[in-house]
């Protein structure tokens, strides 16, 4: 049975689309709908429940290592109120998630998982951790909301304090207070816009979703939901669990050897990230007439099956389809040109570079 997030009351109350994902109830759109959605978080600024995502402690001794273990980055330099992206692979180098982890002190990190990884993370991080070290899912005790888009700073310091904004991106405030409410402030998205995640209290959760809207609604803020949320994070070329990457996909082949440390003396996954791969993600403007979604078998102008979408959306901003993919590595130069069968009809696209969204600085 799906749970629901703090939040569900207000979002029948704003008149949200119900739908059932990652194991909760959650709005995949309001009655203004996706598209406007959408252009409101690239022109203005949309407020996002992400209160199903998973927060999991990491504390003890042995904390620092536990992470360079079984996580693939590297976390040893990482200060006080620091954030860092991390793939975490199993013994294949498939990856069992992707995540970010936040040093609160020496000793003490939080670690912000996936929501329909949530309980396979936990019990992967606790069937491999060693020496003193304590993992804790404390996802019930907190509300996520992300204030995202070009106006939502500014929205933002009208309710708190500017020490209690982050300085830079992938940083994060543990004391902070948006309009007197205690909040973990963090300058992260998943939308490639400026914006932060608030990490608050569930009790505070309602409280918190009505200040930001009501301050925001001058600069344009509305409430938005999981529709437009994917078709953000596929303009800006930003992989989903499930379908850039799963078990069976490498960190590597989706782009995010950013995030693998190679260098380290060993992780979970190292030996077999050390031999090569003939795949590769690749981003794909449709030429054609149609939209290609996830799972569609690809083929080059040589007739040859190079791979296959994972996912793939009319993007609002952009005012054309898109798709990512992964096909063989020889198919990846930007130019290439693709086709695959939608409806028994023969759609064409050609692979370009990622992301295909970059705001503007």
């Amino acid at each position: 049975m799906e749970q629901k997030t703090p939040l569900y009351d207000a979002h029948v109350k704003a008149g949200g689309k119900m739908v059932p994902f990652a194991g909760y109830i959650l709005p995949i759109q309001y009655g203004s709908g996706v598209i406007k959605e959408h252009m409101a978080v690239r022109t203005q600024a949309g407020l996002f429940d992400v209160s199903h995502m998973g927060e999991i402690l990491c504390q003890g001794k042995d904390a620092l290592a536990n992470l360079q273990f079984i996580l693939t980055n590297d976390f040893t330099n990482m200060k006080d109120g620091q954030a860092r992206y991390s793939p975490m692979c199993n013994e294949t180098g498939g990856t069992v998630d992707d995540l970010i982890v936040y040093k609160k002190c020496d000793e003490h990190y939080l670690i912000v998982v996936n929501a329909a990884n949530k309980d396979k993370d936990f019990d992967w991080l606790t069937q491999h951790q060693f020496g003193e070290v304590t993992f804790t899912d404390v996802s019930d005790a907190y509300a996520q909301l992300a204030l995202q888009g070009p106006k939502a700073m500014e929205i933002l310091r009208r309710l708190t304090a500017e020490e209690c904004i982050p300085e830079k991106y992938y940083h994060a405030v543990f004391d902070g207070r948006v309009g007197g409410i205690p909040c973990i402030i963090s300058k992260t998205g998943y939308t490639g816009e400026d914006g932060v995640e608030l990490y608050a209290d569930s009790e505070k959760a309602q409280s918190l979703w009505d200040l930001l809207l009501a301050n925001g609604a001058d600069d344009g803020l509305i409430p938005c939901g999981l529709g437009a949320r994917d078709t953000l994070r596929m303009e800006a070329a930003m992989p989903l669990y499930g379908h850039e990457m799963d078990d069976t996909i490498t960190p590597l082949e989706i782009g995010l050897g950013f995030a693998v440390k190679m260098a380290k003396e060993d992780f979970i996954g190292k030996e077999a990230l050390l031999k090569p791969s003939d795949r590769k993600r690749v981003g794909l403007k449709i030429s054609g007439r149609g939209i290609i979604r996830e799972h569609q078998m690809l083929k080059a102008d040589d007739g040859c099956e190079i791979g296959e979408t994972t996912s793939g959306t009319h993007c609002p901003y952009l005012g054309y389809p898109i798709a990512m993919a992964l096909v063989k590595a020889q198919y990846s130069e930007p130019g290439t040109k693709v086709s695959t069968e939608v409806r028994g009809r023969i759609v064409e696209a050609e692979v370009v570079a990622l992301p295909f969204y970059k705001k503007s600085k």
